[in-house]
């Protein structure tokens, strides 16, 4: 009977923390870069440019790459297996709004099997500035929900999005 009232607790408290788990998550960084909005859109619009900034590209060098399309257009996926550090996974461009704003999906398979979306936006600021902000944004499905109570994605990976638009920055202005 105690093994009964036992379990029942513990499914009730799985319950509970379901409920009471973040369900979605948005990261998110900016940086001003000394360019024109053009210039730093049409660089960033190259995903094989990532191979000089991206922060997980310093994290392993020696990563296995693949590319499927014609870089910079919808539907250009560029598939990585990389370390621990880095795993294994792809990205897609899934949109473009020429100038203002490129999406994709990032589809991770190692470590573990999950989807989100990510983003780049461009702003025209004065003096021939642009500000870039890099992010991206999905969906906490359980029971991965659960875990984003003890692990806060804004620290997962906030610094890996600094770091790698601190680079993106001096590759463009450099």
């Amino acid at each position: 009977m105690i093994a009964v009232y036992i379990l029942a607790s513990l499914v009730v408290l799985v319950v509970i923390l379901a409920v009471v788990a973040p369900k979605s998550f948005n990261v998110y960084r900016s940086i001003d870069i000394t360019k024109s909005k053009d210039e730093v859109f049409n660089y960033v619009l190259l995903v094989k440019n990532q191979e000089i900034w991206s922060p997980w590209a310093k994290k392993d060098p020696n990563m296995a790459r693949k590319y499927t399309g014609t870089d910079g257009t919808v539907g250009f996926t560029s598939y990585w297996n990389g370390n621990k550090e880095v795993g294994e996974g792809e990205q897609e461009i899934t949109n473009i709004i020429n100038g203002e704003r490129i999406d994709g999906e990032l589809r991770f398979f190692k470590p573990f099997k999950s989807t989100s979306d990510c983003y780049f936006k461009f702003y025209d600021l004065e003096n021939n500035t642009t500000r870039v902000t890099w992010g991206f944004s999905g969906k906490n499905t359980f029971p991965m929900s659960i875990m984003m109570l003890f692990m806060n994605m804004d620290k997962a990976v906030g610094k890996d999005f600094e770091e790698g638009l601190l680079a993106l920055k001096l590759a463009l202005e450099n």
